[in-house]
């Protein structure tokens, strides 16, 4: 059905309209459930698309969602999953399913302690390189939005992904909107059930411990060496990897070890804010706003540039932009929103595609793997001194950027650090403040409005993917050379989100539980 707002979401108005566009009576109507909503406003006029299931005579299934049986895995041979993130989580759940015994290894802390870390940034601008944005319990998406949306349908079952954040508390809603999102204030107790699955069903979950090393024996990895607060300890089994895009620890280790790693290309730009009034205003057509029942309005943009696409990433609307550095000497920006969406700004990453060759100066740098790493580690230092050596983001009007021109004066800004005025545009590399600048301009001829004095763009965002890749075979999953190691979502360059995340990681598990069969046989 294709209704106006205000008819969309009320169950009575909806039995009404389908007994109507049915020819049923209402009476027998018992109840309506949405399969699938999107919002149309691409005309001045906004309407809400649905596909409904409706119950006849009979009332619907308590559930709406399908749960899976975990069995206990107590004695089952062991897997170990380093990293408890959307990857790592999902690979721990699916090893159970396959009868596995997952030991999962974090560096960070709980979900819950790890909070407490996040919320001192503000407060001493000074990050806890274990405990931040990146790393601890939920990965850099717990407390970074908990968007879980994929344009990929290939990489494997959404549906089912969604199934199983619904089955840990996560609302039903997210099986129907068309860019589903839990929230960063619901998100945390979604990831504590799932952890809580995990030690029922007889798997190991561990805090505070950080990979040192893989132990490997004859080209195959059978463990792995770490350190806890009770100091050296070992895990054995077969190697599930899903450290995160931002463990560049993993990374300088398995370049200086020979292991298989590449450097891949990523995208880099900044944080744009608009209030979200603004944003809704444009999105809707409508001065007076959304109105009472629409949500906060998003919005995507896409272009190419001298042959680079310039595109927003991870829309926030109704959000706030986040300190997501993970160590010192750093600022990184990210966008995040509670499930409500109700705050005074809404933020997007815009963001410049970005190869090894527009940044190599020689030979030797275009065969380094580790090439985009360190690129990224420069400008988010620059970003740290340009910020006064503290947390405070350095920041621009999006007028200014586009024209030249330092700030006298910034907008009121979601990012609870500061903000401090900076020229962008002049020193941030010119291969993307050029690009990002035509792209400012295009986004603003094709939507009214959106280059705005009121909106700041707010250095620098650089983590909107791994800068290297962990090479596996394309088809058991496993490393090139180190058999028994499977390098697993976003952190080894094979996803790009939470769900995109989580599925990589049900297939990794797959194919550990294929490599024990085969070892087992």
């Amino acid at each position: 059905m294709r209704l106006e707002p205000q008819f969309a979401y009320n169950e009575q108005v909806l039995k009404e309209s389908v007994s109507r566009e049915c020819a049923i009576d209402k009476r027998t109507i018992t109840s309506v459930r949405t399969l699938k909503k999107s919002i149309d406003a691409r005309q001045k006029r906004v309407y809400v698309n649905l596909t409904l299931r409706v119950f006849i005579g009979e009332e619907p299934p308590k559930d709406e969602f399908c749960s899976i049986d975990y069995p206990i895995v107590d004695g089952r041979p062991q897997v170990i999953v380093v990293g408890a993130g959307p990857g790592g989580l999902f690979a721990a759940l699916r090893l159970i399913e396959l009868g596995l015994r997952p030991i999962v290894i974090e560096r960070g802390k709980n979900v819950h302690d790890r909070k407490v870390d996040i919320a001192g940034i503000t407060r001493t601008h000074k990050i806890d390189p274990e405990s931040n944005y990146s790393f601890g319990e939920g990965g850099a998406g717990a407390y970074s939005d908990g968007k879980l949306y994929t344009r990929s349908k290939k990489r494997g079952n959404t549906d089912r992904i969604l199934n199983i954040f619904c089955q840990h508390g996560a609302s039903p809603a997210i099986l129907s909107d068309a860019h589903p999102h839990i929230g960063t204030d619901k998100l945390p107790r979604v990831i504590e059930n799932m952890r809580e699955t995990i030690i029922r069903c007889g798997g190991e979950v561990h805090f505070q411990t950080k990979m040192t090393e893989l132990t490997v024996r004859e080209d195959s990895v059978i463990g792995i060496r770490a350190v806890s607060q009770d100091g050296e300890c070992e895990f054995m089994g077969p190697v599930i990897l899903a450290t995160g895009h931002s463990a560049r620890d993993v990374y300088r280790n398995f370049a200086a070890n020979g292991y298989g790693i590449e450097a891949k290309s990523l995208a880099v730009g900044c944080r744009l804010e608009h209030p979200s009034e603004l944003i809704d205003c444009i999105q809707y057509h409508n001065r007076y706003g959304r109105g009472k029942y629409l949500p906060a309005a998003e919005y995507s943009f896409v272009t190419q540039v001298d042959g680079r696409g310039v595109y927003s990433f991870c829309m926030c609307p109704g959000g706030f932009v986040v300190p997501a550095a993970s160590g010192p000497q750093q600022i990184v920006v990210n966008g995040m929103s509670p499930s409500g969406r109700n705050s005074r700004w809404s933020n997007s990453g815009m963001v410049v595609e970005t190869h090894v060759e527009d940044i190599v100066l020689n030979e030797a740098e275009l065969n380094d793997p580790l090439v985009m790493m360190r690129f990224q580690e420069e400008l988010e230092k620059q970003c740290w001194l340009a910020g006064n050596m503290r947390q405070t983001a350095p920041a621009q009007r999006m007028t200014d950027f586009v024209n030249g021109k330092l700030s006298f004066d910034l907008p009121e800004s979601s990012y609870a650090p500061g903000l401090v005025s900076s020229p962008l545009h002049f020193w941030m590399p010119k291969a993307v403040t050029s690009r990002l600048r035509q792209g400012f301009i295009q986004f603003g001829k094709s939507c009214r409005g959106f280059l705005s004095s009121q909106a700041t763009i707010i250095a620098v965002e650089t983590r909107t993917s791994s800068p290297c890749r962990i090479v596996r075979d394309a088809e058991t999953l496993q490393h090139v050379t180190l058999r028994g190691l499977f390098p697993c979502g976003e952190g080894a360059g094979y996803a790009g989100g939470i769900v995109s995340s989580a599925i990589d990681g049900e297939r990794c598990a797959d194919s550990a539980a294929a490599y024990l069969g085969n070892r087992f046989k």
